[in-house]
């Protein structure tokens, strides 16, 4: 049974809510939250999110994955967590690589003569 008080908190809650405002997102939370992040930290965040993804999909442990990935458990750990400083592009492919993914590299005829190239990654 729901008391008077119970129902006024409730309304105060609505109440609290009903002056915020929901903002658009660029379909890029770092973006939306001012992060500046470079082309090159987007990319590590991308084969982060797929090595994470594969490891959770595989139900392995940080020490299996570690064994797999030929490192040790606080690296991995380290990488699931999205602390990704100490690690180079050429070794998060390897990581793909060894949890047995594909990284297919697309360089698109296209030449952009007036402005830089994009990097973009499209996880499958």
């Amino acid at each position: 049974m729901e008391t008077d008080s119970g129902k006024r908190k409730d309304a105060n809650a609505l109440r609290d809510h009903a002056n915020d405002s929901v903002t658009d997102s660029c379909g890029n939370v770092f973006a939306d939250l001012d992060l500046n992040l470079s082309d090159l930290d987007m990319l590590k965040i991308q084969i982060a999110r797929a090595i994470s993804a594969t490891i959770e999909r595989r139900q392995l442990t940080q020490v299996q994955a570690a064994k797999i990935l030929e490192t040790d458990q606080a690296k991995v750990s380290a990488l699931l967590r999205g602390r990704l400083k100490t690690f180079s592009v050429e070794r998060l492919f390897r990581f793909l690589a060894a949890l047995g993914r594909d990284a297919n590299i697309h360089i698109p005829a296209r030449c952009r003569a007036n402005e830089r190239g994009r990097i973009k990654v499209m996880a499958a």
